[in-house]
């Protein structure tokens, strides 16, 4: 009996995943996932910082010239879009409208806020979006707007979909870190509520079998966040810090 209900949970789980893939094959949007777990320089994503690199790289990896990495939005650059080599880096960052988004955090989001949510996504009005230090009322402007700004570029395949993931305390194993909520609306947008389900799972999972940080980061996180916290990440000669 316990076989035939594993056996059927195998092959539900084979089913939707490849209902999932069929039906966001033909989209503009390509989920990967959490892009890393903690800084290892400040700020970690402006052209030729490690992490900058390393989405560059999956995006050309994937026969893509566009990248999007969403982001809470925490500090006051406006997120702005940039060429990481021949690849476009588009930023946008989310404020959670229900509470005071300086103090919100993914914890707030996967423990208060998380059933709600998951079940039915994003509320409308709950969330404010920026990029390029534009402030959008709504995820279909904020969506258009970058979609328009690839289209300019020239975009080449598919926009690569990260969420920013690093964690300033904490074990980073354990919170998904900066950007989890908007990634999870977006491809609820893009895609609908069983692909966010689905590309949530998978993007929790992904730095760990592609980043080559992944060990660096964890195994010296708490070490990388004193750093960081302490200003001791600070790039001289960077135009912002995050």
């Amino acid at each position: 009996m316990k076989f035939k209900i594993l056996a059927a949970i195998i092959i539900l789980l084979i089913v939707g995943s490849t209902y999932v893939i069929i039906s966001t094959s033909s989209g503009n949007i390509q989920p990967l996932g959490r892009l890393s777990f903690v800084k290892i320089s400040n700020p970690d994503m402006y052209s030729g910082s490690p992490h900058s690199k390393l989405l560059a790289q999956y995006a050309q990896d994937r026969g893509s010239n566009t990248a999007l990495v969403v982001h809470l939005a925490g500090h006051t650059n406006g997120y702005p879009c940039y060429q990481e080599g021949n690849v476009l880096i588009e930023e946008l960052g989310f404020q959670d409208g229900a509470t005071n988004y300086r103090e919100n955090n993914n914890y707030t989001w996967l423990i208060q806020s998380s059933v709600g949510m998951l079940l039915f996504g994003v509320p409308d009005g709950r969330f404010r979006y920026v990029s390029d230090g534009i402030v959008f009322n709504n995820l279909t402007d904020a969506m258009n707007y970058l979609n328009e700004k690839a289209v300019a570029h020239g975009q080449v395949g598919k926009t690569v979909l990260v969420f920013h993931g690093t964690v300033r305390g904490g074990d980073p194993n354990f919170n998904l870190g900066c950007g989890a909520p908007l990634y999870y609306q977006v491809v609820w947008y893009e895609y609908g509520r069983w692909a966010a389900y689905y590309y949530i799972v998978t993007g929790i999972l992904f730095p760990y079998f592609n980043s080559p940080y992944t060990w660096y980061e964890l195994t010296n996180a708490k070490q990388l966040q004193d750093a960081y916290n302490s200003g001791q990440l600070d790039l001289q000669y960077a135009p912002y810090q995050d």
